[in-house]
């Protein structure tokens, strides 16, 4: 008999795991599921992740254990990519039969349904579900079993979506761990400055650089880890919230373990404050960054972003002293045989990794040979990174031997080939889009485009309004839901037809769907015929693909879609989108890289959007698009501050290098 809906019941906790110690070290904690990747299609491709024979050994044990597995499936796929993505999850179904697979990209979901994979789906952070109504959009028309939540909402809006929740659709929130600057699915930074996207799992992290701006160099958008802790007990009363999730897949096998047994103390013994504080202990000892309850506590909202501090992952255990040939340093702390020792940042002269062969004592001193002829400057910060205690050890030795005497799975490879989309695509005539962030003052006869908002809406009206092509923001919290709906309906009201979506799941803003003209736009990040027809099930008529792709993506796109094409050939498109700026960055005014890249901060809405300091420009390949089968060219023309000079530079993106 299954649970009733509105029945508050302990949620389950779910572990990291990066490789197989790791897995292993969530096994003995008791972890109730645990997430992990494959060598491919995960969206942390720096973790050292598994194959398919090991990832079955370990799910066996894993459900000998009463512990479920989840597989992340959760990159953007490419044209290319999606006979490869329906071979895994035969072989998954095959071999392994995880419980889960954790999906980004909508085409995840009709390779499910073509491979027969039994598993639950579960919607990631990535495609930025963050709306009461886009929950019921998700829950009625993908199939999904579970969604998890942007870390960005506070407890208040939490509620907000359990209470929209339908039936049988579970909410996954994120308790601990690394924090983008970015909102999940909207960060585009490492992909644009060269082409490894955190899209696809390969971010190199522009947002832990240094920065400057008015002559003061500073780690403006590095931000502290996320920690729930004591207010855990909070997520017990929201129902349903079924999962409280552990960043972590790239940490050690000492973070697992110490996050893990940190949380099912408060989640179980949360009202005993011997164990509150035995399990604060565990977490200060989990080697993490300093953490923040980020916007969690409406009331007190912390900004995560704070410069006077460290925001290396690690615990801080030292500084370097001595001169740059015999550097040393005095550890705060015991220092451990085993234990992995990160010096400086990876942006910083020196950066070095060491590994401790013999004990040290607090207060003693640590000699460090500089693995390069580079000196490691003095002052430089020491952070302890990961730790193999002896009873962890001997824990996780234990789980191998069991695991040693569960019968190896063999597998075959799989012979799923794709099998695209029938039909053709709407007949439509070319067009070029020009679209404004701010009503132009000499409004163009032909269509042109305006994002949403409430000053736009109240200038363009009539035959004005007929023309507009309205474009909703990547972005709707649940504070802007209700002014979503009221803009939408008042600009269908007026005459207007065309809207750009966003985020798929905001065509549930619209009570009224009959003669309104629905496109995907490009922050849906659609990149394959597959995640295109999703979108053209839930009632879309056309889509703008992802600006990330290279150029034979690109071309070879339009062949296989059935609805026609837009795409972003020019313009200002943002590195990020997030919720939260740092007090000391000054909006409007440009900051630069040690590279020289530069970039500015605008505020639009409730969302910071940074910008680089040169437009995107695809211009001179137009010809080659409309050949390709493109039917809507769009140029977005945001306003430059005054100050901001933008930069002549090559806009190509990942044209020339293609997305990795």
């Amino acid at each position: 008999m299954s649970e009733p809906e509105d029945k508050i019941s302990p949620p389950q906790i779910l572990a990291p795991a990066g490789n197989r110690a790791a897995f292993l070290a969530a096994l003995a904690a008791g972890a109730d599921a645990v997430y992990c990747g494959l060598k491919r299609f995960s969206a942390r491709m720096e973790a050292k992740n598994f194959s398919i024979e090991e990832l079955a050994a370990l799910t066996a044990l894993a459900h000998e254990n009463g512990t479920q597995v989840f597989v992340t499936l959760n990159t953007l796929l490419k044209p290319g990519d999606l006979t490869a993505t329906g071979q895994l999850l035969e072989m998954l179904e095959r071999s392994v039969r995880p419980d889960a697979v954790i999906i980004q990209d909508l085409a995840v979901v009709p390779l499910v349904k073509q491979t027969g994979f039994s598993g639950q789906v579960h919607l990631s952070t990535l495609a930025n579900a963050s709306f009461s109504r886009a929950l019921q959009v998700v829950g009625r028309s993908l199939g999904v079993n579970r969604v998890v939540l942007p870390r960005e909402l506070n407890v208040d809006e939490l509620r907000s979506l359990s209470a929209a929740c339908p039936p049988g659709l579970d909410l996954e929130v994120f308790i601990h761990g690394a924090l983008c600057y970015g909102v999940s699915g909207r960060c585009y930074w490492s992909s644009y400055l060269g082409g490894k996207s955190g899209l696809r799992g390969r971010c190199v992290q522009p947002c832990r650089r240094q920065y400057l701006q008015n002559n003061q160099t500073h780690r403006y958008f590095s931000c502290q880890d996320l920690s729930v802790d004591v207010l855990a007990k909070v997520l017990l009363t929201i129902p349903r919230v079924r999962t409280w999730k552990i960043e972590g897949r790239k940490k050690g096998p000492h973070y697992v373990y110490y996050t893990v047994s940190g949380y099912r103390m408060l989640r179980d013994h949360g009202g005993d404050a011997k164990m509150k504080k035995s399990a604060l202990q565990l977490l200060a000892q989990a080697l993490g960054r300093t953490g923040t309850h980020y916007f969690f506590l409406p009331q007190r909202p912390q900004n995560p972003v704070d410069i006077s501090g460290q925001t290396g992952s690690g615990l801080l255990v030292g500084r370097i002293k001595g001169s740059g040939h015999n550097p040393y340093f005095i550890p705060r702390q015991e220092l451990l045989p085993g234990d992995v020792l990160r010096i400086g940042y990876e942006d910083e002269t020196g950066h070095t990794i060491k590994r401790i062969t013999r004990s040290v004592p607090k207060a003693g001193r640590l000699h460090v040979v500089p693995a390069s002829k580079k000196p490691i400057a003095r002052g430089a910060p020491v952070f302890l990174t990961d730790r193999r205690e002896k009873a962890l050890a001997e824990r996780i030795d234990g789980l191998e031997e069991k695991m040693a005497r569960i019968p190896q799975v063999g597998h075959r490879d799989s012979s799923f080939r794709f099998r695209p989309p029938s039909g053709r695509s709407a007949k439509i005539k070319a067009a070029e889009l020009t679209v404004y962030r701010r009503v132009p003052g000499s409004v163009p006869r032909e269509p042109f485009g305006l994002w949403l908002s409430d000053r736009a809406v109240r200038q363009v009206s009539g035959k004005t309004g007929s023309r507009a092509w309205w474009w909703l923001p990547p972005v709707i919290w649940p504070e802007n839901e209700s002014e979503m709906i009221t803009l939408v309906e008042r600009a269908a009201g007026q005459g207007s037809r065309h809207f750009v979506l966003n985020q798929p799941w905001q065509i549930g803003l619209f009570k009224k769907q009959q003669d309104l003209d629905f496109w995907a736009g490009p922050f849906c990040n659609l990149a394959n015929a597959a995640a295109i027809e999703c979108v053209r099930s839930l009632g879309f008529a056309g889509a703008f693909v992802s600006p990330e792709l290279g150029r034979d993506d690109y071309l070879q796109l339009p062949a296989s879609s059935l609805l026609p094409l837009g795409i972003v050939v020019a313009g200002n498109w943002p590195l990020c989108i997030s919720r939260s700026l740092a007090g000391e960055m000054k909006p409007e005014r440009l900051f630069s890289s040690p590279r020289g890249e530069q970039a500015w901060v605008s505020k639009h809405g409730s969302d910071y959007w940074v910008y680089p300091g040169w437009q995107m420009d695809l211009e001179k390949h137009t010809r080659s698009l409309q050949n390709a089968g493109y039917k809507l060219l769009a140029r977005l023309v945001e306003p430059v501050p005054k100050k901001v000079k933008l930069k002549k530079r090559p806009g190509l993106w990942n044209w020339d290098v293609a997305l990795r």
